[in-house]
């Protein structure tokens, strides 16, 4: 049996004042064209809905808003101070080894010195050693296969911290 109500959660959001859902939006994805273009879809009548609209922003997003996306998101292995969702997604760092974490800090920086911006993955559910070999698979991509893996990746991340947005009741 399927129901046709709209979740609590996504209730919730959709009557938010336009600022508080702006700033809501703006924390799942630190890309302003991406809020913006689901702020004013608003409101959603399904989760499913919600997603789509993400996706679809995020296929219109320029390098410039992939660029403001990524700089909200902190290197793998070195979650954000105090940032619950940081630490949550790059949990499967949180038991890494000195020798792991040393070898991370040095394929970012390298990946960083290669693309300009961080590695973005979306981290949630892997290992230390998966996003290890994630880097060091990507790094030898071209600039624009990158921009695109990170365009999906980040539409990943986008889907998982909206699913805690509006599914919490």
């Amino acid at each position: 049996m399927t129901s046709t109500s709209t979740p609590p959660g996504l209730t919730r959001f959709n009557a938010l004042e336009e600022h508080a859902a702006f700033a809501a939006l703006h924390e799942a994805c630190a890309s302003t064209a991406w809020a913006q273009r689901l702020l004013v879809a608003r409101p959603y009548p399904t989760v499913d809905t919600l997603y789509a609209a993400s996706d679809a922003a995020m296929a219109e997003l320029t390098t410039a808003d992939l660029e403001e996306a990524m700089a909200g998101h902190p290197p793998i292995g070195r979650p954000k101070e105090g940032d619950p969702t940081s630490a949550r997604e790059q949990r499967g760092m949180a038991g890494a080894s000195e020798d792991l974490r040393t070898q991370m800090l040095e394929l970012n920086l390298a990946y960083q010195d290669r693309f300009g911006h961080v590695f973005l993955i979306c981290a949630t559910g892997r290992t230390g050693e998966q996003m290890r070999d994630a880097v060091k698979e990507r790094i030898g991509n071209s600039p624009e296969q990158e921009r695109e893996i990170v365009r999906t990746e980040l539409g990943k991340i986008n889907r998982i911290r909206l699913a805690r947005l509006v599914e919490e009741d």
